[in-house]
């Protein structure tokens, strides 16, 4: 079960980058393995292509992948920032003196 759960995992947006580590990997959106039993709008356009024009629109996709990249970054940031700002409501400031005694956790 393990290949099924990793093909999920990769292919589920993740929200810290609003983007599937499938495309900004491949530049491209994975094709399930149900649209091949049942051929989706897009694997039915892709396979009336002739192969110089599906090579085009590959290039141009790999061209596209930096700007995937930048934006999935500008993404990760905002989501940093955004938890940062929900942890730093939560934490209470707490300010100690010398001889005050705290609780040490010996390792």
């Amino acid at each position: 079960m393990l290949p099924f759960v990793l093909l999920a995992y990769r292919t589920s947006i993740r929200s810290s980058t609003g983007a599937t580590w499938y495309s900004l990997v491949y530049g491209m959106e994975v094709i399930l393995p149900v649209e091949v039993e049942i051929p989706s709008m897009r694997v039915l356009a892709e396979s009336k292509l002739k192969e110089a024009e599906w090579a085009k629109q590959r290039y141009k996709q790999l061209n596209l992948i930096d700007e995937k990249w930048l934006t999935a970054l500008c993404h990760g940031q905002c989501y940093q920032q955004r938890m940062a700002r929900v942890f730093n409501k939560k934490v209470r400031p707490r300010e100690f003196s010398p001889g005050d005694l705290i609780l040490r956790k010996a390792a």
